[in-house]
C-alpha cells in the first residue's frame, strides 16, 4: 500500500468522550511500596493497568529463562525442534553448572529429552538444563544467545539484552526493564499458546528421582494464575513476571526489586487482585466488524472498510459509566492498490484510570487499482460531494 501524503498524520476522533463525575476518586493498587518496579498489563483491552519505573534497567536473574522458553517454542512450532529429541550433557557444561543454583539435577551421563528440558526450565529454573537445551539446539553458546537477542529486537523488546540463557550473575551483560518483560510475556502467550499451556503452570517436576516443587507466588494461590517465572539476584533483588485469566480475560505483570521474597509475592498477588477487582473490559467491536471507514485515491472502492483482527475491547473502571475516547490516526489518503489485512490505521482509546489502547486496525478487503471507469465514476462522485 502506498499514501499519498506520506508524513502527514491526520487525527479524527469517532467518539466524543463523556466526562467522567469528578469527585470519582481512582483506586490505588496495594503494596506498590513493596515493589519499586511495576507493570500490570491488559492482554484484552491492551492497555496498561498500572506502571510504575517501566523503563528502568535490572537484572532479570531467571526471568531470563522465560526468552530461552520463547525462542525454543519458536523452534518447535517451525519444526526445528522436537519435544522427543534428546541432548546429551557435555563434560565442561556438567562441571560448571552442577548443582549451580537452580537445577532439575542433571548427571554427566544423561540424555534428557527437549520436553524434560523444557518442564525443568519452566517448573525448577533449571539453570543445568537451560544450558544444555541452548547448546543442543543451537550447537552452541553463542548461536543461542545470538537467537534470543534477535528475537528480542523482533518482538519490540528495545531496552534488553542477554548474556546467558539462564540469567546467573554475567557482570551485567544481561538487562531488561518491566516494558520488555511485559511485551515477552504477552507474544509468550499469544505466539505460541499451545506450548504455554503444556509447559508453564506445572506446581511440581520429578526427574531423575527427584520431585521439585515450583516456587511461582501466584500458581496454584490465585484463581486463574498459570505462571511465568521468579527472579533473584543480590544486586536487583526479588522480581517475577507472571500472568493470570479469568472469565477469559487475562493480564500480566511485572514486579521486580523487591528485597524480599515474601514481599515479592505479596506484591505480585496484591496487584493482579487489584487488576482483576477494580477494572472490567468492555466489548466495543467484535472480530471483523467494521471500526470505521477511510477514504481510497484510484480505487476500485472510494471508501475502505477497517477492522480489528482481535476486535476492539477497552478496561474501565468498575461502575464507570463515560464513554472511553477514540481517535483514528492514518497517513492519508490511503492510496490503491491494498491488500486485506494490510495495516492501514490505529486506532487510539483513552478511558480514565488506564493508560491508552492502540490497536492496529487493518484493510477488510482488497482494493484494487480503480480502471478507467471507476476513475470517472470517483471523479463525479467527489466532485457531487
Amino acid at each position: 500500500m502506498r499514501f499519498g501524503l506520506a508524513g502527514v498524520l491526520l487525527s479524527a476522533a469517532i467518539q466524543a468522550t463523556a466526562q467522567q463525575d469528578a469527585e470519582t476518586q481512582l483506586p490505588e493498587p496495594p503494596a506498590a511500596e513493596a515493589a519499586p518496579i511495576a507493570m500490570l498489563y491488559d492482554m484484552n483491552s491492551r492497555q496498561t493497568l498500572f506502571s510504575r519505573e517501566v523503563d528502568r534497567r535490572f537484572a532479570p536473574a531467571s526471568i531470563t529463562k522465560v526468552m530461552t522458553t520463547f525462542v525454543a517454542f519458536g523452534k518447535m512450532q517451525e519444526g526445528e525442534l522436537d519435544p522427543r529429541q534428546r541432548f546429551s550433557v557435555r563434560p565442561e557444561t556438567f562441571k560448571k553448572w552442577n548443582r549451580v543454583g537452580s537445577t532439575m539435577f542433571l548427571a554427566h551421563d544423561d540424555k534428557p529429552t527437549v520436553n524434560q528440558l523444557l518442564h525443568g526450565i519452566t517448573t525448577v529454573s533449571a539453570n543445568d538444563g537451560s544450558v544444555v537445551l541452548a547448546e543442543g539446539a543451537a550447537g552452541s553458546l553463542p548461536k543461542w544467545l545470538n537467537e534470543m537477542n534477535a528475537a528480542a529486537q523482533r518482538i519490540g523488546m528495545e531496552d534488553s539484552h542477554f548474556g546467558s540463557p539462564n540469567g546467573f550473575p554475567d557482570e551485567g551483560r544481561t538487562f531488561t526493564t518491566a516494558h520488555d518483560l511485559v511485551t515477552l510475556g504477552t507474544r509468550l502467550i499469544r505466539d505460541y499458546p499451545h506450548h504455554y499451556q503444556r509447559y508453564y503452570g506445572k506446581r511440581q517436576m520429578r526427574y531423575g528421582g527427584i520431585t521439585q516443587n515450583n516456587h511461582d507466588p501466584i500458581t496454584g494461590r490465585l484463581f486463574g494464575a498459570d505462571g511465568i517465572k521468579t527472579g533473584f539476584t543480590n544486586q536487583a533483588g526479588y522480581g517475577f513476571l507472571g500472568s493470570a485469566m479469568r472469565n477469559g480475560r487475562r493480564l500480566v505483570m511485572v514486579v521486580a526489586g523487591s528485597d524480599r521474597g515474601w514481599v515479592r509475592n505479596e506484591a505480585a498477588r496484591d496487584l493482579i487482585e487489584w487488576g482483576f477487582t477494580n477494572f472490567d473490559v468492555r466489548r466495543l467491536f467484535a472480530r471483523g466488524e467494521t471500526v470505521t471507514t477511510i477514504p481510497v485515491q484510484n480505487g476500485s472502492l472510494r471508501d475502505l472498510p477497517l477492522i480489528a483482527e482481535d476486535g476492539v475491547a477497552v478496561s474501565v473502571l468498575k461502575d464507570w459509566n463515560a464513554e472511553p475516547e477514540m481517535t483514528l490516526r492514518f497517513e492519508g489518503p490511503a492510496v490503491a492498490p491494498i491488500k486485506a489485512g494490510e495495516p492501514v490505521a490505529e486506532l487510539v482509546i483513552t478511558s480514565t484510570g488506564t493508560g491508552d489502547a492502540r490497536i492496529p486496525l487493518v484493510a477488510a478487503q482488497d482494493v484494487a487499482e480503480a480502471n478507467v471507469a471507476q476513475r470517472i465514476r470517483n471523479g463525479f462522485l467527489s466532485w457531487v460531494d
